[in-house]
């Protein structure tokens, strides 16, 4: 017999996909904003971001229903955990993309930045570590989860040259001062959604194994591979 703390899970986890949806959505969109010169994507990202904010406090009272009405064992009441975790990085990653585009409004005041290479790549890593992700926790993959971990360091080596760059060209004057700032800023914002997305994939480790890799050199150590 099945359960009905089974089928609340089921609810919540499909609650939570849903949101991953949205927020997917958002970091396209926000990418595309700079990108493109768009400030019809800056709108995109802003009526998004409602979505995922009722979603957020949704799922949140969702999870603390069934951790208040019902006896969840072990599994579950790690996968409740997460899931709380996890609804709050969705939601910290769509308020880096609705900074994305708030700082994209002041960017599309200047004139178009003259080499975007770095910041490009760095946002289709970005956007790869939020689908997969998101991929991690929908088939409980930790292996997955675990070329998450391993990827984003890609990121912040990236992050690190783009303000290299863009000081120098500060220093040189060869671009203005302001939309510098602006590309570093955007830079930043990528940054904290790929760390975001990091910490997604800790929780799905977590739930898969129990294992908690955060802060430690466990991720080294092979825990994927414990029984």
């Amino acid at each position: 017999m099945q359960r009905s703390l089974d089928t609340g899970l089921g609810e919540v986890k499909a609650q939570l996909i849903q949101m991953a949806g949205y927020l997917e959505e958002a970091v396209k969109y926000s990418t595309l904003a700079w990108k493109n010169r768009s400030r019809e994507m800056i709108d995109k990202v802003n009526q998004i971001e409602a979505k995922v904010n009722q979603a957020h406090m949704d799922i949140d009272s969702a999870c603390f229903k069934l951790l208040a009405t019902q006896q969840p064992l072990a599994s579950d009441l790690r996968f409740l955990l997460s899931v709380v975790k996890i609804n709050t990085d969705l939601e910290r990653m769509a308020d880096q993309a609705v900074n994305i585009a708030n700082n994209t409004e002041f960017y599309l005041k200047h004139p178009p930045y003259p080499d975007l290479a770095d910041l490009i790549k760095m946002s289709e890593i970005v956007r790869e570590l939020v689908k997969d992700a998101i991929d991690a926790f929908i088939n409980s993959d930790s292996v997955l989860a675990k070329k998450i971990l391993d990827t984003d360091d890609q990121v912040d080596k990236l992050k690190d040259k783009v303000f290299r760059n863009a000081l120098q060209s500060i220093k040189a004057n060869s671009i203005e001062a302001e939309q510098g700032l602006n590309v570093i800023l955007i830079a930043r914002n990528l940054e904290r959604i790929g760390d975001h997305a990091t910490n997604v994939a800790e929780d799905v480790i977590f739930t898969v194994s129990g294992k908690d890799v955060r802060h430690s050199q466990s991720r080294d150590k092979g825990v994927l591979n414990e029984k």
